[in-house]
Parts: C-alpha cells; sequence; structure tokens
C-alpha cells in the first residue's frame, strides 16, 4: 500500500514526534511575566512535562485527517442499522445551525436578548405536535433514552397527582432493552408480553396482564420486527379500560411521518428521536436530542422551563408546580433542535410524507431482493425495515449471523444490526431508511447475497472475516468489557519519540 492509503498501519501520534518540534508559535506576551510557581499552589505543580508529542502543524493535520478515513460514517456508505434511522444529513442544516445568531447563544443569556431561538423552539414544539397528535413537546430530553425516562417520570407523576400506587409497567418482548430499562429507573415492576405468531403485540396475552395496578404499556410501532401493530387501537383500549397510559417508542416514528399519528393511535406520551427521523447527526454518544410528546392531561408535568408565547414575545416559563423538574442544566441540545426545524420546514407536510413512504418502499425491495437467500421469520409487508434470520447458514454451514456481519464491513457497508430483536434466532435487521438510492440498495443487496453464497461455498473466509478493515476480529468480550478509547504509555516506558519518561 502506498504511504497515503488511509488502511496503511499508521504511527501513533507520539512516534511522529520529534524533540523539539513546534506546530505553532505564540507572540511575545505584552505583559509582564511572572513564573508560574507564584500563581499555582506547589502541589499543584507537575514535576515533569506532560508526555505530549512534539510534531508540525502538518503532522497534525495528516495524522489525524488519515485517522479520520478509518471511521466509517454516512457520508461515506451506507448504515442499513435497524431502528437506528442512519440517513443522510443535509449539509444545509449545517450551516444553519452555525449561523451566528444561533451558535453564539449562550444558556445564560436573558430570554429577552434571544427572542429568535425561543421563538424557533416555539414553532418547532407546535411542528412536532402537529406531526405526532400530541398536544405540548419538551426538547429537554438529551437522546431517546433519556426521553423515554422523561416520559415515564411525567406518567408517575400523573398517577401521583391522582393518589394512585400502580407498580407494573408492560413491555412486549420485542421491545428495545431501553424501556424495560427505564421503567425498572422509575421503580415500576417489568412485565413481558409474548408476540403472537404474525409478529404483532399478543392482544390476549395483554388482557391477561392488564389491571389497575399497570401504569403503562411501552410500545414501539412499527414494533423492532418492522411490522405495524395491527391491533394498535384495540391494544389502546385495552390500556385505557383500566386506567393505564400509552407510552410510545418512537424510535420508528421515520415510518409514520405524514401518513399516521401516534396521537391518534392511542398513544399518550411518546418520545422523538430527532436525531434519526428528523434527520440530525448522531451517533457516538450524541449530541442527540429526544423530544417528548404528551396529551393535554401530561402537560402540567412537562420538564421546566417551557417555552411560552406572552403577547408579541416569548418566555421560559419555571412556574410550573405539578412539573417533575430539570431533567439536564439547560433547554436540550439547540443546535440539533435548529436541524430539525430546518429539515421540516423544508420538506413540508407533503416531502414528510414521502420520507416515510419511501423509506417503506425502499425496506420492502430490499427485502423481496433478499428473502430467498435468508430465512425470514415474518414474512410480511414490512415498514421502515424488516428482520431476517442468518439461522439456515449456522445450521447448515456453520456460520453465524455474527460472522455474516463481519464479513459485509469487507464490502465497504456499515454491518446491520443482529441478534436483535432477541425473539428472532440468529437476527437481522436492516433498515435501509429513504435516503439511499436503488443503486446503492442493489449494491447492499448483491454484497448480502455474495455473503450467503460464500457462507455455503467456502464458509472460512465469512467465520474469519473481517479481512480489509484496519484492525480484523476482536475478542468481542475483551472489547466490550474492556474498551480500549485512548493510547497512553506505561509508567515504566518512555514516551515513544518524545524523549523524556511519563511523569
Amino acid at each position: 500500500m502506498s504511504a497515503r492509503d488511509p488502511r496503511r498501519d499508521m504511527p501513533l501520534i507520539f512516534e511522529l514526534s520529534t524533540p523539539g518540534r513546534l506546530g505553532c508559535a505564540l507572540p511575545d506576551p505584552d505583559v509582564p511575566v511572572r513564573p508560574v510557581a507564584e500563581r499555582v499552589p506547589a502541589h499543584l505543580l507537575r514535576e515533569t512535562p506532560p508526555a505530549l508529542p512534539e510534531v508540525s502543524e502538518l503532522d497534525v493535520v495528516r495524522h489525524y485527517t488519515r485517522l479520520s478515513h478509518r471511521n466509517f460514517s454516512i457520508d461515506e456508505g451506507m448504515y442499513p442499522l435497524g431502528s437506528c434511522t442512519m440517513k443522510y444529513n443535509p449539509k444545509i442544516h449545517e450551516d444553519l445551525a452555525r449561523l451566528p445568531g444561533f451558535c453564539r447563544v449562550h444558556p445564560y443569556t436573558p430570554p429577552e436578548h434571544v427572542q429568535g431561538a425561543l421563538r424557533l423552539m416555539w414553532e418547532l414544539e407546535r411542528l412536532l405536535a402537529e406531526i405526532s397528535g400530541m398536544d405540548r413537546v419538551t426538547f429537554h430530553p438529551a437522546a431517546g433514552a433519556h426521553g423515554e425516562l422523561v416520559g415515564m417520570l411525567m406518567i408517575r407523576a400523573y398517577f401521583r397527582s391522582r393518589g394512585e400506587a400502580r407498580t407494573r409497567v408492560i413491555v412486549p418482548d420485542s421491545a428495545h432493552g431501553t424501556n424495560p430499562a427505564t421503567a425498572a429507573m422509575c421503580g415500576y415492576q417489568v412485565v413481558t408480553v409474548r408476540s403472537d405468531a404474525r409478529g404483532n403485540l399478543d392482544v390476549g396475552a395483554l388482557r391477561d396482564a392488564m389491571d389497575e395496578s399497570v401504569a403503562a404499556l411501552m410500545l414501539t410501532n412499527p414494533n423492532t420486527l418492522g411490522l405495524f401493530e395491527e391491533r394498535i387501537l384495540e391494544i389502546a383500549e385495552v390500556v385505557h379500560s383500566r386506567g393505564g397510559q400509552m407510552y410510545l417508542d418512537g424510535a420508528n416514528f421515520n415510518a409514520m411521518l405524514g401518513v399516521t399519528r401516534p396521537g391518534d393511535q392511542g398513544f399518550d406520551v411518546m418520545h422523538m428521536n430527532l436525531h434519526k427521523t428528523f434527520s440530525t447527526p448522531h451517533g457516538g454518544g450524541g449530541p442527540g436530542a429526544g423530544a417528548v410528546g404528551v396529551k393535554a392531561h401530561l402537560v402540567p408535568f412537562l420538564p421546566v422551563p417551557t417555552v411560552e408565547r406572552r403577547g408579541d414575545g416569548f418566555v421560559l416559563d419555571e412556574d410550573r408546580p405539578q412539573s417533575v423538574g430539570r431533567v439536564r442544566a439547560f433547554y436540550g441540545n439547540f443546535a440539533n433542535l435548529v436541524r430539525a426545524y430546518a429539515y421540516i420546514r423544508s420538506l413540508g407536510a407533503a416531502g414528510l410524507r414521502q420520507v416515510a413512504e419511501t423509506a417503506v418502499l425502499n425496506a420492502n425491495y430490499l427485502a423481496a431482493r433478499l428473502r430467498e437467500h435468508f430465512d425470514v421469520p415474518y414474512p410480511r409487508r414490512c415498514m421502515h425495515e424488516f428482520v431476517l434470520s442468518g439461522a439456515r447458514q449456522k445450521r447448515l454451514y456453520g456460520v453465524a449471523t455474527r460472522d455474516m456481519a463481519k464479513r459485509i464491513l469487507d464490502y465497504g457497508f456499515h454491518a446491520p444490526t443482529v441478534y436483535f430483536p432477541l425473539i428472532v434466532e440468529e437476527a437481522i435487521m436492516i433498515e435501509p431508511t429513504e435516503t439511499e438510492s436503488k443503486r446503492t440498495l442493489d449494491e447492499f443487496a448483491e454484497a448480502l447475497i455474495a455473503v450467503a453464497r460464500e457462507a455455503r461455498d467456502t464458509p472460512d473466509v465469512v467465520r474469519t472475516a473481517p479481512h480489509t478493515t484496519p484492525v480484523r476480529r476482536l475478542d468481542e468480550v475483551r472489547a466490550a468489557r474492556q474498551p480500549d478509547l485512548r493510547w497512553r504509555p506505561r509508567r515504566d516506558e518512555p514516551v515513544p519519540g518524545a524523549g523524556r519518561d511519563r511523569p
């Protein structure tokens, strides 16, 4: 490989270090210089210099540019991640989020000086309320799971305000793992209800589990099998008849935009992953935006502050005695709110509906191309994602879904979600999203079909994949429990190239 090939073995930035080399030069100070020891307590001073590399600006630029090329991103290729909606984020949104009036807003700026930012949040709330069928929306939660927690805290506060001590939350066996975790964090006992043969929530089992001790049903719709709940109105009736609340995990809201509204399906609370459905960046831990919408009876419990319109202006309302309080320091990840606002405004109602329709079309097209090469546990028309099974390959050729997921990396695609949902053996969950072209979908389908053929004809090639990535197959248990996220020299070793021992 050439020296410019980002896949080649890269030296550490410390190995590029040459003693005395500088990346920048600071001007001489124009104030009197005093020794650091006069200004910093002795016990806080280092005894030796920090272990930092000494490199030029060009060394730094080239090193981190090469390093960035080792990251797989949506700008480089398709992310077929089910339930994650990793779709393209239009670059115009970045320009808008970086407008000085937005990016220079400080959270401590008095509301009268940030009327534009407050107006954007106020208008975005109304747009999302209209799209979701909810009455109010909060932007405080930092991500989807955080939104779940805030939503369930509001449900808990609602029942406490009524003097009801409900103790249980029902969660389907196909749910995201965050759902039972959230319910448990709020102090509820989690009751699991099975799915039926068509992949829906089993309504008979729900009736058996439902009583006046149940606070809520936490449901994903379309569910994690990529299937729309065919009896959603009946499900809502069962829950509401016993006074329970309907919570929607909105991770799959992308499939419903402009077509149907959760508020009309009977949901009382839902979170909306702005960093998924509304095309704002996510990944790597954030910053996300897990907006939460509620019906009118839960509005008093929204986190504070809320953005309210007073006359011709906007204020932050802290005077909400039944609120669950503050759930984070300020008002959410505001830059993502700007991006989501731009996304909704630029697409309009017709464009949002087209998003859902195209996402559903793409998923069904891809499912149709792959169904003869993999097992299909629930052969129904899917929504924006679908679930295959690699059970055939494992049973006949000893090639696990894990192996095929590793092999697809060699074809230049990010691996799909695997082994989820848990109710499907050797699950392969695929979500192409609406932003991928037919050409890309065909390339991805051909790659997966090729991997399926390799599993049959040359299984060792798949079992030992990946072969072309900078890092080959890892010890997955060790990688999960002992993540190696940052390089540091051992205490008994010199810093490579730095010419000094680590303090």
